[in-house]
């Protein structure tokens, strides 16, 4: 599933194409995909110009006056800026043409995605009770210190929550932990606030770096430009269980952590 920086790699592909143009109609050739599409939301938009592109987690919210539209990419989900008469391809299942002759079309074979509807003013449930944005000035290590105590979890699925810190997903929480020397299985409560500083400095680090060598290349993930992402070649802990640690030469050891695969330095995590 694409991650936070494969999320606003997309956000800032699509802004300067989308931002201040009005939506003249959109096009809806299923009624679903993860969740029903709101009937209602074709004339929702219909006319409307859309003030920003915005990401909330791994959630890009296009604004117009009345509402936002909700869209998530799920696991194999595309944004593409294209010329109204692009073919279709097999799952390009909604058009939301644009004034200057254009479309963003969504494309999702596994409809694993949506595409819902948030009126201004409000939250929408999936965006409710999240936590902060982990390159906000409200994330830091006082944040997941207070948040940690008595918490038995391991500190990778703590990190994980996104009650705690949005968009951290397994890829950048492996590679954060590997960045502060913090094993993933040692109990978040068991974590020190100076650890916690290491650690939440390392989040932003990691995001940012990704953020800008164009987020994470997976299967199904291609940024708006068509072109993939550059970050994975450089992991030092994802995917690379058995291979030599790259700082001290020591096979990496894997393991399930809450159901997903982590890997990471027996020698230097701890």
């Amino acid at each position: 599933m694409p991650e936070l920086p494969e999320v606003e790699t997309t956000r800032r592909g699509l802004l300067p194409h989308v931002a201040g143009r009005t939506i003249a109609a959109v096009t809806l050739r299923r009624a679903d995909l993860r969740w029903p599409i709101p009937p209602e939301l074709p004339q929702w938009l219909a006319g409307q110009r859309v003030e920003d592109v915005r990401r909330r987690a791994k959630y890009l919210l296009l604004d117009t006056a009345p509402g936002s539209a909700l869209l998530h990419l799920g696991m194999s989900g595309s944004l593409r800026v294209l010329p109204a008469d692009t073919p279709l391809r097999a799952h390009d299942h909604v058009d939301i043409g644009l004034d200057d002759g254009r479309v963003l079309r969504f494309n999702d074979p596994r409809r694993f995605g949506c595409l819902l509807w948030q009126p201004a003013g409000d939250v929408h449930p999936l965006l409710a009770g999240l936590g902060p944005e982990p390159l906000s000035d409200a994330f830091d290590g006082g944040h997941l210190y207070r948040l940690s105590r008595g918490r038995k979890a391991p500190v990778k699925a703590f990190l994980m929550d996104q009650a705690v810190v949005v968009g951290v997903g397994n890829i950048y929480a492996a590679e954060a932990l590997f960045m502060a020397g913090v094993s993933p299985l040692r109990a978040a409560g068991k974590v020190s606030r100076d650890r916690y500083v290491l650690l939440a400095d390392a989040v932003k680090a990691v995001l940012g770096h990704a953020i800008e060598r164009g987020g994470t290349t997976l299967r199904d993930f291609i940024s708006p430009d068509g072109a993939p992402g550059y970050f994975e070649q450089e992991l030092n802990a994802y995917g690379r269980g058995g291979a030599p640690c790259r700082r001290c030469g020591r096979a990496l050891r894997q393991a399930l952590i809450g159901q997903r695969a982590s890997v990471w330095c027996p020698a230097c995590q701890r």
